[in-house]
């Protein structure tokens, strides 16, 4: 088995296809109105809009109601992403922080209030861990 991707369920497309391309740096796939991905070698973060949630079976989703993810992606510098996101974030829920299990963490919301958290593996234990990983 392996792990394909992460959705988002919002009423807003096209604001959090905004917002994510600004942060990841990759333009996303518009297959339908109402779904968009990012394809990225380790991972796909798929959007879709909260009409998609019917298809699955009606309130299996909720819009912009995310209290238990936090969707993460690892980065090479910590304190240069928060630089660069400064303008772009409007909530700030960590600012960089070197995390007792050796990651140099951020954590943010998107508009939906979704938890992002970017981090960068920096004590030796933490990198041996990431090798050959995303």
């Amino acid at each position: 088995m392996n792990f394909a991707s992460v959705r988002i369920i919002t009423d807003d497309v096209g604001r959090l296809v905004e917002f994510y391309e600004k942060i990841l740096g990759v333009s996303a796939e518009r297959p339908a109105p109402i779904f968009a991905e990012f394809v990225m070698p380790s991972c796909t973060l798929a959007i879709g809009h909260s009409q998609t949630v019917q298809l699955f079976g009606a309130g299996s989703a909720v819009a912009a109601d995310n209290h238990t993810v936090i969707i993460e992606f690892r980065v090479h510098d910590v304190d240069a992403e928060y630089e660069r996101l400064k303008p772009l974030v409007s909530e700030w829920v960590k600012e960089p922080t070197t995390m007792p299990w050796g990651n140099r963490a951020m954590l943010f919301r998107d508009p939906d209030g979704n938890l992002v958290n970017l981090f960068a593996p920096v004590t030796k234990e933490a990198i041996q861990r990431f090798d050959g990983r995303c």
